[in-house]
């Protein structure tokens, strides 16, 4: 269960970060030892064989790029508009800007200037902006591509990489050619289901390599007097914005509560169009021999479920725990760049 305690180490999935200090020394992450539990225990065959029992590949034809966003049906659109009854909407999204900390600027900065300043007096010229996004850096809310993950899962030399709905993995200076965040289709409006981790456990947060599993989420449906579904959002809340705004960033890439492997087939089974937590969705480490983020790996190439990161969740748990309400309805623009393998993530919650 998730409040397991224990210091059992495991060397097969241990992550000891750089530069990452606690108290002058190197900052260690083991893998929580219920992972390794025989009847929790992934491995990569499991994985292998996950592959294509979950897969997700011709199910809306060959050409298809959507993947589990074509549940989002007019119909299912209008079941999320009868959710708003308050008429109170709050952001999912995290603010990139001015942020520091070890869980930033891994793949680049995030900036905000003037496009037009005198080089001489410094003054500015005109109310002109430029944005500069690194949009997987770990300060920003973002939704990945279907091709942000390559498969097949222990590729040999030489055999060709593939994408979801089996496209083949291209990746040149532009970005993606098949799967990128263009081919996803305009935007969203869906159910969305909020899964609020530490308020089922009673605590403020759930400690970094803290794994969720599928008994979990049934136990928070049963709480919520709820039943996640096909074409619903998953929003699973671990309590990462608030630990982070009481005790400083970590390394929580590294070292972070999230899904285990073993939820997959679940997943696959409930049908959902897209999940999101507050962390990279995986439980870091993972425990899984071999791969670090097998969620990631799985929905992406397999089962073609777009995944978001580093969701905001805060203001929409404040306001469900209010409501006692913990469905919403769920509005989401994808960034149409051109072979991206992300899009900013500016969900919105509407009560």
């Amino acid at each position: 269960m998730l409040n397991r305690s224990g210091t059992f180490a495991l060397a097969i999935a241990s992550v000891i970060v750089p530069g990452a200090l606690v108290f002058g020394q190197e900052q260690t992450f083991t893998a929580h030892p219920s992972t390794q539990e025989p009847n929790r225990l992934v491995t990569l065959e499991t994985l292998k064989k996950w592959e294509t029992e979950l897969s997700n590949w011709g199910r809306w034809g060959k050409d298809d790029q959507r993947g589990l966003l074509n549940l989002v049906t007019p119909e299912k659109t209008k079941q999320a508009l009868a959710l708003v009854k308050e008429a109170k909407t709050v952001t999912l999204q995290i603010n990139p800007f001015k942020k520091t900390g070890i869980d930033t600027g891994g793949f680049g900065e995030n900036v905000h200037r003037m496009a037009r300043i005198d080089p001489e007096t410094g003054a500015v010229r005109g109310a002109l902006d430029i944005i500069q996004l690194s949009i997987h850096d770990g300060l920003n809310s973002h939704l990945d591509a279907l091709c942000h993950y390559q498969g097949p899962i222990g590729r040999k030399p030489g055999e060709p990489a593939v994408s979801y709905n089996g496209f083949p993995f291209t990746l040149t200076a532009a970005g993606c050619r098949e799967s990128a965040t263009d081919r996803m289709g305009p935007g969203y409006i869906t159910r969305a289901v909020l899964v609020d981790m530490p308020l089922l456990k009673k605590v403020k947060w759930l400690e970094p390599s803290t794994p969720i599993y599928v008994e979990d989420l049934e136990a928070w449906e049963k709480l919520a007097g709820i039943r996640i579904g096909a074409g619903d959002a998953l929003l699973i809340r671990s309590g990462r914005w608030a630990k982070r705004a009481a005790e400083g960033p970590w390394a929580y890439g590294q070292g972070g509560a999230g899904l285990h492997a073993s939820v997959l087939p679940w997943l696959r089974a409930r049908d959902v169009s897209l999940l999101g937590s507050d962390a990279v969705n995986d439980v870091q480490p993972s425990g899984v021999k071999g791969i670090n983020r097998p969620i990631h790996q799985i929905t992406q190439v397999n089962m073609g479920l777009p995944i978001a990161d580093n969701v905001y969740l805060e203001d929409a748990a404040r306001e469900a725990e209010r409501l006692n309400r913990w469905e919403f309805m769920f509005t989401l623009h994808i960034y149409q760049i051109q072979g991206g393998t992300a899009s900013p993530f500016n969900g919105l919650a509407t009560f």
